[in-house]
């Protein structure tokens, strides 16, 4: 897709953002029910389990935002969409939130009329390959053919990516990651791209992982988080300070195991009691109840149990933290403070 195509798009899903309901929070608890917008299924992140219960990293903050404002992490309607639906299923009012691998970028935050609320996974682009293609770099891939997603950023990367190094490329356009996967298994493309995160939980899924490879180029910087519409600041707040409260608990110590015990207590450290709504005002400054960031926790545990449980490195995904460690262990992962 061209990038005047691809804009041109964004400019009518913006168009339709900007005439969006400002009263989300209400029609949620009206609804009795958040509806979250996912990914079609992407291992560890997002995809339904053997009994069709939606699991991952991303889909923990669908939880968490349902917990806070409705006391109850169940109350989710997981909504599949794609990279070209995702943006319309939001700025029409279908979804109430996006929390999927959705790159944070200028265009999307102005042109398309969204806010994203912070970042939860700091990522970037990459290549996969059949280790028996015999390359060891992006550099050699003159020629190749190239699975890639429609509607995304990855699709202008890959061009921009080529082009600076004066290598052609033939693409193989898809519409999901799990069609890419078939693609590229059946030998339809030489290569497939796509976050590297991304790459990495398909490859762990793979019958036989270690016949492919990911390259060491990452030719892009892909912040991605959740996101809502423009116009509503109170919905906004809340989902942005529900993860700053997931953020929060990793460096403050509060766990799913032990935030009921430490909201009881209401120790001596006032940042942790006004996370946990014992002291302070914070839940009724974004029209929610005191116990809003503790529910939230309870529900789905901190940062880190987060990332650990769904895809770090003992999970088959195997990632490490890296950018995504608490600043205070080198990484970008960094709320600001609750007061």
């Amino acid at each position: 897709m061209k990038k005047s195509v691809l804009l041109g798009t964004l400019t009518v899903a913006g168009m339709a953002a900007a005439g969006a309901s400002a009263a989300t929070l209400e029609d949620v608890q009206a609804r009795g029910s958040l509806n979250c917008g996912v990914t079609t299924g992407v291992p560890g992140f997002a995809e339904p389990d053997a009994d069709g219960v939606w699991q991952g990293f991303d889909v923990a903050v669908c939880r968490a935002v349902a917990a806070a404002v409705l006391g109850d992490s169940d109350a989710v309607t997981f909504v599949p969409t794609t990279g070209k639906t995702r943006f319309t299923a939001l700025a029409s009012g279908e979804i109430d939130m996006l929390a999927r691998n959705t790159t944070w970028t200028f265009s999307r935050d102005t042109d398309l009329k969204f806010d994203f609320v912070g970042v939860n996974y700091y990522d970037g682009q990459g290549f996969m390959v059949p280790t028996d293609l015999g390359v060891s770099s992006a550099t050699e891939l003159d020629g190749a053919t190239v699975c890639i997603q429609t509607g995304t950023t990855t699709e202008l990367n890959l061009a921009d990516y080529f082009r600076v190094n004066g290598m052609s490329y033939e693409p193989v356009p898809i519409e999901t990651g799990a069609e890419a996967v078939q693609q590229f298994l059946a030998g339809a493309c030489d290569v497939y791209t796509t976050d590297r995160s991304a790459l990495a939980a398909q490859r762990a899924g793979f019958e036989s992982p270690d016949s492919y490879m990911l390259l060491p180029e990452v030719v892009s910087k892909e912040p991605l988080g959740p996101l809502v519409r423009h116009g509503d600041s109170e919905w906004a707040d809340i989902v942005r300070w529900t993860l700053n409260a997931l953020i929060s608990a990793e460096e403050l110590g509060i766990t799913a195991g032990n935030v009921e015990e430490m909201a009881a207590a209401a120790g001596d450290n006032p940042e942790i009691n006004r996370i946990l709504g014992t002291e302070g005002e914070l839940g009724s400054m974004i029209g929610l109840e005191a116990d809003w960031a503790k529910n939230a926790i309870a529900a789905v545990g901190n940062y880190g149990e987060i990332f650990d449980q769904n895809i770090g490195d003992s999970t088959a995904i195997g990632l490490a933290r890296g950018l995504n460690a608490q600043y205070t262990d080198g990484g970008l992962i960094y709320s600001p403070p609750f007061r």
